[in-house]
């Protein structure tokens, strides 16, 4: 039995979070594509799902090898979008992390910031039109650049708290 669902998410951590909810109800993620996710009846819990942007695409040498050091530690690959990779581990080999130490956390939202950024920087800018022509475009270009500053403010917080907990452990 298949089910697909659509649903938008801003924050990897509360996607994988709702992933890993529809896995403990025998739900499990068999592809991603733009926000369409199809899940596939199964065991209940029997997966834990991750998400990770990737420094490259999933095509790139770097990342490929580094998706295939993952396979062999038993970790499936169900989907990528862009840099995006989604992935799972069966829950019964025990826990499945995939930063094991503040630097990478830290790396990770980095790698999503300047991801995000452009694109914000990119509407703004183009929201200008507001002034010269008053059109519409416009303004969903401004609504575009403040929906992307909120979860970009999010992340640089969470650099902020991972990078003054480094400094009171050194």
């Amino acid at each position: 039995m298949q089910k697909r669902v659509i649903k938008l998410f801003t924050n990897f951590e509360r996607e994988e979070e709702w992933l890993n909810e529809m896995s403990a109800q025998g739900w499990h993620c068999r592809g991603y594509v733009f926000g369409r996710y199809l899940f596939e009846r199964g065991e209940p819990g029997e997966y834990i799902y991750r998400i990770q942007l990737l420094e490259y695409p999933a095509d790139h040498a770097q990342s490929a090898a580094y998706l295939d050091f993952l396979q062999d530690a038993g970790v499936e690959v169900v989907a990528s979008c862009f840099r995006w990779v989604y992935l799972r581990k069966k829950a019964a080999e025990g826990p499945f992390e995939l930063f094991s130490d503040l630097e990478s956390r830290v790396a990770h939202y980095r790698r999503i910031v300047m991801m995000l950024l452009p694109l914000a920087l990119a509407n703004a800018v183009f929201s200008l039109r507001i002034f010269s022509d008053g059109g519409v475009t416009g303004y969903l270009n401004l609504i575009a650049a403040g929906a992307l500053a909120i979860p970009i403010s999010r992340y640089y917080q969470r650099i902020a708290r991972l990078e003054k907990e480094r400094l009171i452990r050194e």
